[in-house]
């Protein structure tokens, strides 16, 4: 499954040989460069043990190798305004 924006993974060696230290990694996005199959780079940051931003990078791994730990929240729904009533104007006596 491809991560979305927003997404929380953990990347460990099942995703590439770089990471000996397994990481969590907050995705940006998905970078559209060509790559291997299955393979895919990623934009985002590296998240501490508390879930905080540390350090921005982009990321070459495997798509299989990635674990999902939280999800980007739904985008809401576009919500639908009244139209609005024109203002009447009348003119102003200055002085």
């Amino acid at each position: 499954m491809l991560p979305r924006s927003g997404d929380v993974v953990h990347v460990t060696r099942a995703a590439s040989v770089q990471f000996l230290r397994p990481i969590m990694f907050r995705v940006i996005r998905v970078l559209d460069w060509p790559t291997y199959d299955g393979w895919v780079w990623l934009e985002g940051y590296e998240l501490n043990a508390s879930g905080d931003a540390v350090n921005r990078r982009s990321i070459f791994v495997q798509r299989e190798g990635l674990r999902h730990l939280r999800s980007a929240p739904e985008p809401r729904p576009h919500t639908v305004r009244a139209p609005r009533r024109p203002v009447s104007r009348t003119p102003v006596r200055v002085g």
